[in-house]
């Protein structure tokens, strides 16, 4: 008669369970990095419009990682038309479009409404992850998206009464919109088509230059304080090149659902930072319903362990 042990996971599952947890980290890094976003571009449209502060961010940020794309340009892979049509749609879908019509509606509700946006990504994500990628979410990790996706809705439910209809549809926008990249970007990290640094770096010159030349020629040049260009490349050295550099990087062992659900922690930071640098007061409603978007990240990023008998 065979004995009976217990399962345990084998060393190549251990290693997986590391790798996951080390992606799942970069992610929650990245929701800490994110969260002064909003704060930094309400602080900057006092000065300029919101397609300048969007394009000279992205731009920025491109240029800033362009000499370490040239200086790795002989390892990367031939661009066929197709990848140069994807990286371009990621580019002008999240930086273009999305962030464009994000500050756009920046102009008139307040940072935490606007990261509102953020907390209902992970459902667009969703649907076409499962469309694009055939990768679904198990019953317990869809149960974790909705307790995250609903307790961001009722964190910020107290902000939206005021809310002007233009403003609406340029949320609207943005959520689609942000669907795209995370998508995308998931494939060809997945599936090892780019390296991280040029999967980060050229949909960032493909959307972030188009738009700033539309905001020049839209809005005209800026002009801002020292300490207001001091914000913008804050913005585009720590936000956007290192926090795209990471959150592109966790998408090799993230689904794009998982990893998008984990920033819906972004929104509760700029909350708290909202309160203190802006003054955008919190309410008692907004305790539990921070704990409830903590707990459906955590179940989310819960999956089944494959148990081997030994």
């Amino acid at each position: 008669m065979l004995n009976k042990r217990s399962p345990v996971n084998t060393p190549s599952e251990a290693g997986v369970d590391d790798r996951r947890l080390l992606a799942t980290f970069e992610v929650v890094l990245v929701a800490v990095i994110w969260s002064s976003s909003f704060v930094g571009v309400k602080l900057l449209l006092e000065y300029t419009g919101p397609l300048t502060v969007a394009g000279l961010r992205y731009a920025l940020a491109f240029v800033l990682l362009l000499p370490l794309l040239l200086r790795e340009r002989s390892r990367l892979p031939a661009l066929t038309a197709g990848r140069w049509r994807r990286l371009s749609l990621m580019g002008l879908c999240q930086y273009a479009l999305g962030n464009g019509a994000l500050f756009w509606a920046l102009t008139a509700v307040t940072a935490t409404a606007g990261s509102l946006v953020l907390c209902l990504v992970p459902a667009a994500v969703l649907g076409l992850e499962a469309i694009w990628l055939g990768e679904r979410p198990r019953p317990v990790q869809l149960a974790g998206l909705v307790a995250a996706v609903g307790g961001g809705v009722v964190f910020f439910s107290s902000d939206l009464t005021a809310t002007p209809a233009f403003a609406w549809g340029a949320l609207g926008v943005a959520l689609l919109s942000f669907a795209v990249l995370p998508v995308l970007a998931r494939e060809a990290a997945r599936d090892r088509q780019l390296r991280t640094l040029p999967l980060t770096a050229l949909p960032l010159g493909l959307g972030g230059l188009p738009l700033l030349a539309l905001a020049l020629a839209w809005e005209g040049l800026p002009a801002m304080p020292p300490l207001a260009w001091l914000v913008v490349a804050g913005l585009a050295l720590v936000n956007t090149a290192v926090g795209y550099m990471l959150y592109t990087h966790s998408l090799v062992r993230l689904r794009a659902t998982e990893a998008n659900t984990v920033l819906n922690l972004v929104p509760i930071g700029t909350a708290v930072l909202g309160w203190i640098v802006l003054g955008e007061g919190l309410h008692t409603l907004q305790f539990p319903a921070i704990a409830i978007v903590i707990l459906g990240v955590t179940v989310v990023q819960r999956r089944s362990r494959r148990w081997r008998r030994a």
